[in-house]
């Protein structure tokens, strides 16, 4: 069930407007770094979605609660990557995932934001929801501390393998941060089937862009 009192809050837009050459470059500001994200208008997986700036903007202001320093971090469905260089800068040892045809724009986003950088490397890898996780992430090597994913729940066909990817990696320890704008009925069933299997608070809301930041932790028994 869904406990606690969430905090409301407004997604600060944390990007810096500059004159650009480029039309598909943002920048973004976080924990004092300027962070430039190159999006590409050909997949839904390489545009910087509200979900993410949510997510990286309540991490920069809650690191005491969730302390990312040294911690295995997982990011799923990563996107344009602009979340786990948030979560590397706060210094998580990050692996990016998302779908193959993604990994070409969130492998050149991360390496021109990280290099030259004190911090450890992120890792940038294939993940097909409910594909081959153990074969590629066998439990006895691979264990996170945080889960992460934004944006991920929205109308297609792959919510349970989604589902199954969350459980497969989440366990006993590990804390699930799931930020997502609530669009379609799916959304809020998605949510009722994570509240059924987890432990799940909502952290925050953020009424204008109709964001939610849920936090979901394995059930002890």
């Amino acid at each position: 069930s869904l406990t606690g009192s969430p905090v409301t809050l407004k997604i600060l837009q944390n990007w810096v407007p500059r004159v650009s050459h480029y039309f598909d470059k943002e920048h973004y500001t976080y924990v004092g770094h300027q962070i430039v994200i190159q999006e590409s208008i050909e997949h839904f997986g390489a545009v910087v979605w509200p979900g993410a700036l949510a997510l990286s903007q309540y991490l920069e202001s809650n690191q005491e609660q969730f302390n990312l320093k040294d911690k295995k971090v997982l990011e799923i469905g990563a996107g344009t990557g602009l979340l786990s260089i948030v979560a590397c800068i706060l210094g998580a040892h990050v692996t990016a995932t998302d779908l193959p045809e993604v990994l070409e724009n969130l492998s050149y986003n991360i390496s021109r934001n990280t290099q030259n950088m004190n911090m450890n490397k992120p890792e940038v890898r294939k993940l097909v929801w409910g594909e081959g996780l153990n074969e590629d992430f066998p439990l006895s090597t691979y264990h996170y501390d945080f889960i992460l994913a934004t944006d991920v729940v929205y109308h297609h066909a792959a919510l349970d393998p989604l589902l199954a990817t969350m459980v497969y990696f989440c366990k006993p320890g590990t804390v699930l941060l799931w930020a997502n704008k609530f669009r379609f009925s799916t959304d809020y069933e998605f949510l009722e089937k994570l509240s059924n299997i987890f432990n799940t608070t909502i952290l925050a809301e953020f009424p204008e862009s109709n964001v939610k930041l849920l936090k979901a932790t394995v059930r002890e028994n």
